[in-house]
């Protein structure tokens, strides 16, 4: 049986409400990402104000690109708009409508005449379509296996800032060889995790440091470009996995031999 999204929130009156669809900014970062790693941050989305008064309704109900699904939305709050200036909205989130906030997940189909981020709700809410209602508040993706690994920073950014326990447990007591490959002009950066820190700790250094993990040519391609640049750009993978107890040498060795194969001394970021 189909559920209509007007079946769950149960809205005295639509049409004082906008609809705010958050998708990628012009930096390329997701709203679900900035949501996972900090609730203020996905706030901030709500209250930017541009050139254009998006929010002339009393209220706003906001939902953020769920991109691991097709066409679904995580449901981001209700806020009472308390305040508009040139500058930005104060806005003021509706209790009745906290616990669905990161919970609820609804089906719309965006289409392309659709710009912009704010519609009014009336319009749409019967094509707003309910999908799920997660038992707890969405915390980033599941560990998906070392073999399912290929993510971007800004999406890895988030689940390590709060150490998500099933990523932190699987990459921690595991060595590894692993490649950086640059969105933007396919160059690759091979690298390896070894010692006792783990994978965790090696890819930590990247995402809650600077970027690059002191490697000399990401850092001036950051220095360059900014620090936002690792974030929309940079994406990791794995090529190999190995045991705690692995040699370092072996691990070592591995290495050497994927920047032959990929030859990322001659065309990518490595230098030795």
């Amino acid at each position: 049986m189909t559920i209509f999204l007007s079946d769950v929130l149960e809205l005295e009156n639509p049409g004082a409400y906008k609809l705010h669809l958050a998708c990628k900014n012009k930096d390329g970062i997701e709203p679900l990402d900035e949501f996972v790693a900090d609730p203020k941050e996905w706030l901030g989305w709500n209250e930017y104000r541009g050139r254009k008064n998006d929010w002339t309704r009393p209220y706003v109900l906001a939902f953020m690109r769920f991109y691991p699904r097709a066409e679904a939305w995580l449901f981001g709050g209700g806020f009472e708009v308390m305040d508009r200036r040139e500058d930005g909205y104060t806005l003021r989130p509706l209790p009745v409508l906290e616990k669905y906030v990161g919970r609820l997940i609804i089906l719309f189909h965006r289409t392309r005449g659709m710009r912009g981020r704010a519609f009014n709700l009336e319009r749409h809410l019967e094509q707003c379509l309910v999908s799920q209602v997660l038992a707890q508040v969405y915390d980033g993706e599941n560990f998906p296996g070392f073999e399912h690994l290929c993510h971007d920073f800004n999406t890895l950014e988030a689940l390590f800032r709060n150490e998500r326990p099933d990523w932190m447990a699987s990459l921690k007591n595991v060595k590894g060889v692993y490649v950086i490959a640059d969105k933007s002009n396919g160059k690759l950066y091979l690298g390896s995790a070894t010692g006792d820190a783990g994978l965790w700790a090696s890819l930590a250094w990247y995402l809650l440091g600077h970027g690059h993990g002191g490697n000399t040519e990401l850092e001036n391609v950051l220095q360059q470009h900014g620090p936002v640049y690792a974030r929309v750009n940079f994406r990791f993978s794995l090529l190999e996995v190995f045991t705690s107890t692995t040699p370092d040498t072996q691990v070592l060795t591995r290495e050497a031999h994927w920047k032959r194969a990929l030859l990322t001394r001659e065309f990518g970021y490595n230098r030795q």
